[in-house]
């Protein structure tokens, strides 16, 4: 049985809170520069990207304090744990990502990590714009009340 290429299943680490703290405008899937080690902890399901960030350096996009525990079996050439990441983008994905940071104050959070249908290793990334705390309330009253609509379909519906 595979699993679907958006499924919840095959990530490996989701960031909950980006789409409550955040407006995410655009999204990008990623490529991770990773070493062995980093890999074989992810196919464990060992990752945490919750206090992550992304940040675009010198022509380059990084992924900045990701946790990535060291691998169990792993031996003294283990990788260190929050080290940062390059991302592989396109050039054009890179340039846009730069310009909506600088020009417009948009953050770049990860969204998503998780292995592609190939089995590499990637990341979803969203260009987002932060929200107010007017507009979490507002997610918040949508959220009960979708909840609470489910909830009297089932019994009367």
């Amino acid at each position: 049985m595979s699993k679907a290429k958006g499924d919840a299943k095959s990530a490996v680490a989701v960031n909950r809170r980006a789409r409550f703290d955040y407006e995410i405008t655009d999204t990008f899937e990623a490529g991770l520069m990773l070493v062995g080690t980093e890999v074989k902890s992810l196919r464990d399901g060992k990752a945490n990207i919750a206090e992550s960030y992304v940040s675009p350096e010198k022509g380059e996009v990084w992924l900045i304090n990701a946790d990535i525990p060291p691998f169990s079996h792993g031996n003294r050439n283990n990788h260190e744990p929050r080290r940062p990441r390059k991302l592989l983008l396109h050039k054009k994905e890179m340039a846009k990502l730069a310009g909506a940071v600088q020009r417009e104050g948009m953050t770049i959070i990860p969204l998503r990590l998780f292995f592609n249908d190939r089995g590499l290793a990637k990341l979803q990334i969203g260009l987002a714009k932060g929200k107010k705390t007017v507009d979490k309330r507002e997610t918040k009253k949508e959220r009960d009340w979708n909840r609470a609509k489910a909830r009297i379909m089932k019994n009367y519906g």
